[in-house]
């Protein structure tokens, strides 16, 4: 493989790109400039934070620290869902249980079967992904199952007068809601190779691997991503409907 470098030089140089988005805002009067500021300064210092641990936990491998720094990534990520909610109630213990599930499973699987290694260098990277979008499709099933049960409030209250259970009235929402968490990927898997070269894809090309291994690593990422928000939108959905009802099976939203 190539050797890849950047120059401090290079890498700043590339800030016009920021000071091109913030003269855009200013121009068209859209309000983001602090917004901007923020985000850039925020994502410099963590990336650099976060490449400097990396580089220590990769030299010291140890199982201990990987899984230490696992659970951390997890409950960062329930907690960023939980952002996410618009206030559903218990969004960060539905967030924190369909995460964790989804990214044990996951990586249990690619472990098991020797498409991955349990090492850190692997292993932080691949609960990232995992991670990032399970949150994706968290935020939307929750914003989903927000709006739809102030749409059809008294489409579920009709059919709870009726006798139907909280789960019965409530399942199409459900549907529809895990439906929506779901579609971004499916709309990714449709138009990689074709229209986008995805990230881990185009890095391997670019640091010099085999085109033919880079599109095999991506199509199993690409099957990762689509298991695992079909386990975070599942969960989530049907954890979380119930916090739209009371002990007494009662509509509180």
């Amino acid at each position: 493989m190539h050797n890849l470098i950047v120059s401090n030089s290079a890498l700043a140089l590339t800030g016009v790109f920021v000071l091109f988005a913030l003269w855009i805002g200013y121009r068209e009067q859209l309000g983001i400039g602090k917004d901007l500021i923020v985000a850039t300064i925020r994502c410099v210092v963590q990336l650099f934070i976060v490449g400097y641990v990396l580089k220590y936990v990769f030299k010291v491998d140890n199982w201990l620290l990987t899984i230490a720094l696992i659970l951390i990534i997890i409950f960062n990520g329930a907690y960023n869902a939980k952002g996410r909610s618009d206030g559903l109630r218990n969004s960060f213990s539905i967030s924190l249980t369909a995460i964790s599930t989804s990214t044990i499973v996951i990586l249990l699987v690619l472990v098991l079967d020797g498409a991955v290694k349990f090492i850190p260098s692997q292993i932080i990277p691949l609960t990232g992904m995992i991670v990032s979008n399970s949150i994706v499709a968290m935020g939307l099933c929750f914003r989903t199952m927000n709006s739809m049960f102030k749409d059809r409030r008294s489409q579920v209250m009709e059919m709870l007068a009726l006798g139907a259970s909280p789960l019965v009235a409530s399942k199409n929402i459900i549907r529809d809601s895990i439906k929506t968490g779901l579609q971004p990927t499916i709309d990714t898997a449709k138009t990689v190779g074709l229209v986008a070269l995805p990230g881990m894809m185009s890095g391997m090309i670019f640091a010099g691997a085999d085109p033919v291994l880079a599109i095999k690593y991506q199509i199993m990422i690409t099957f990762m991503l689509l298991g695992i928000t079909s386990i975070s939108s599942i969960i989530g959905c049907y954890m979380g409907y119930k916090s739209f009802f009371n002990q007494y099976d009662q509509l509180i939203k």
